[in-house]
């Protein structure tokens, strides 16, 4: 199963105001180069870590239920359930009500079985699970420590542009963003 992203976050969790102020940056004749750092940036402790940072909607595609009914998800924090549905063999899709379904957070984000969910008639990603994943809907949800990770690698990539055989600049994250992210990272699911 791997995740597609249906939505990208309404907002990024810094602003061009907080990159320019640590970035000490008095003019906004470079807004348009924060703003692709400010997302960059984003994206790199999102991978690191394995999290979703701000709110964001993504779509998993399975064949068919796990038989413990105790589906892991590859996501993490998830908010919210958005929809669940399975396709009919001839792709008309019926929505499975929410309540069949708990997200559980206790060993890692999974979704259990509160009852047996219909099977699909495709055979092939014939159900599809909508979520909302993300710590909130505001940079105030972040852990401080992943904003400041996201400030620290806007000032590297700021600083070394074009230094791409720069240690950290592009195979790796630079030492403190490294440090920063470690505490938030999720192993990978098999």
């Amino acid at each position: 199963m791997i995740p597609i992203l249906i939505s990208e976050p309404a907002v990024e969790p810094l602003t061009l105001d907080d990159a320019r102020a640590w970035l000490r940056l008095d003019t906004q004749a470079e807004d348009t180069l924060l703003t692709a750092l400010i997302r960059a940036a984003r994206h790199a402790v999102e991978q690191a870590t394995r999290r979703a940072l701000i709110a964001q909607d993504w779509r998993l595609r399975l064949d068919r239920w796990p038989a413990n009914g105790i589906l892991p998800v590859p996501l993490a924090p998830v908010m919210s359930l958005l929809s669940v549905r399975v396709m009919r063999l001839d792709g008309v899709a019926s929505e499975v009500p929410l309540a069949a379904f708990r997200l559980d957070d206790s060993f890692g984000t999974r979704i259990v079985f509160n009852e047996p969910p219909p099977a699909p008639g495709r055979l092939h990603g014939g159900i599809e699970i909508d979520l909302r994943a993300g710590y909130g809907t505001t940079n105030g949800a972040v852990p401080p420590p992943l904003l400041q990770a996201m400030r620290m690698l806007i000032a590297h990539w700021y600083e070394h542009r074009g230094d791409a055989l720069h240690e950290g600049s592009v195979a790796h994250l630079p030492a403190g963003v490294a440090a920063l992210v470690v505490p938030y990272r999720r192993a990978r699911l098999a």
